[in-house]
Formats: C-alpha cells, structure tokens, sequence
C-alpha cells in the first residue's frame, strides 16, 4: 500500500535505519578501534567530539551514554570520558529497532511535525501501574498528541510514562520537542531498548476520524507498545492509531531451531 506523496512509516521496528545517536556512537567506537586507543585512554572533550561528528551535545551525549551502557567507555566526575573496554567488533547484522516518530523522520529525509492535545501528570491507573511496574497512583506523565510527517497527518499518539524516570517530561514542549531524545538526555539517560509490539486493525471512532481526516470507510492500524529501558524496565506505554493509507509495519521473522 502506498501513498503519493510520502513514503510510509513502517512503525517503531526498522531494520534498516538507527537514530541519530546510535549511528554517533557507532562512529565514535569505529574511530577508537581505528586509532587502536586502549583502555584508560581519555576521550576528546565533548565540545570537540561533537564538532567532531556534526552533532548537537544532546545528542553527543546520547552516544556517550550508549557506549556506557555497553561497558565501552565510562565517565569521570570532572575528567571527561575515558575507554573502558572496547571488545571485538561485533558482526554486521540487520537487527530491529526501537525507534521513536522523530528518529524515523530524521533518518528517512522527512519532517516530522507534532500538535499536542493534552499533556498532564495524574496518578496511575492499576493496570497501567502493573504493565509499568510502579504503584498505583504514582505520578503518570500522560501524553496524547497528533503527529505529522511533511505536514500530513498520520497518527493519533497516547504516550503514558512513569514521571519518575524522566522528571523533565512535565516540563518540556512535545509540540517541538523529542520524546525519545528527552528520554536520552534524562540524568541518568533512559534508553529505549526493547519493545512489546502489537498491531491491529478496527474501524475509526468519530474523533480518530476528524483528527486523522478520514471518512467512516478507512480502517485504522492501531499499534500498542511497551518500551524498555537499558535496565529492562519499563518507561513508556504507548497507542497509536494510524491512518490505514499512511502506514506499513514490516519485521523480519526468523526459525531458531
């Protein structure tokens, strides 16, 4: 299924795209391998390394972060960054990705666009507080926003994340911001790693349809996700309803036996 006038998103897996961050790092570590560093051997500072890649300090220090997390380098209170260990390199594979709207966009030469139709902090629900393993009535930030790519309208977000482990999310503007790159940049930085995904199909309610702009006949893909962080905790539950001509999930299914 396809759209004229912009490629499809093919939801939070892609196998052949990394974000911005991911792809820093990977330089990062290819550059320490090729000047043979060792550990102990002290990093460029961030200001340099940033120049150095092209990229903005947040997200420099998404990389960094990425490469801790890794057991590759390691921080100091007031020395900068340091080598840690820096193994074999791994081999080359296509492997999914938990990848958030803005990432997708980025990698794939669009412009991603958001209008945010609510965001506040309530107490958590019972079954939110046990698919995000904290207790009922702690802080929830609640998220619901609409979301564009080259200003089409694609789909309906519902983002609901446990406050704790990102205090900031309260603070920050999600019409021009990031959520997966305040996620990153959060002290300490959460890192999407894993996902529980589900896809299904329905008919639109009467508000899915004059936010997404369709009429009663156009199926909605309404796609459900529980994200992990690095420490196997779960920091963000997730629903978003797409427009059926504007979307496309892909996977690769492999036999392990």
């Amino acid at each position: 299924m396809t759209v004229a006038r912009t490629p499809l998103p093919r939801g939070l897996f892609a196998d052949d795209a990394l974000p911005l961050y991911e792809r820093t790092a990977a330089r990062l570590l290819d550059e320490l391998r090729a000047t043979g560093a060792r550990t102990g051997d002290r990093l460029p500072s961030e200001r340099a390394l940033s120049a150095r890649y092209g990229v903005s300090r947040v997200t420099l220090r998404a990389a960094l972060a990425e490469l801790e997390a890794r057991g590759i380098v390691r921080p100091t209170s007031s020395r900068g960054w340091f080598v840690a260990e820096l193994g074999a390199p791994a081999p080359a594979a296509a492997a999914p990705q938990v990848q958030g709207f803005a990432d997708y966009a980025e990698v794939n030469g669009l412009t991603a666009s958001s209008r945010v139709l609510s965001a506040t902090v309530r107490p958590a629900t019972v079954p939110e507080a046990e698919q995000l393993r904290i207790a009922p009535g702690a802080d929830l930030f609640d998220l619901h926003r609409l979301r564009f790519l080259d200003d089409l309208v694609v789909v309906l977000e519902h983002n609901r994340l446990p406050l704790a482990v990102c205090p900031a999310l309260a603070e920050t503007d999600f019409g021009k911001a990031s959520l997966y790159a305040t996620l990153r940049a959060a002290d300490p930085p959460q890192l999407p790693r894993v996902a529980d995904y589900s896809v299904e199909a329905r008919h639109p309610t009467p508000r899915e349809r004059e936010l997404l702009e369709t009429g009663d006949r156009m199926p909605m893909l309404v796609a459900t996700q529980l994200t992990f962080n690095q420490e196997d905790r779960p920091i963000e539950l997730t629903v978003q309803v797409y427009r059926g001509d504007r979307y496309r999930f892909r996977a690769s299914i492999t036999n392990q036996a």
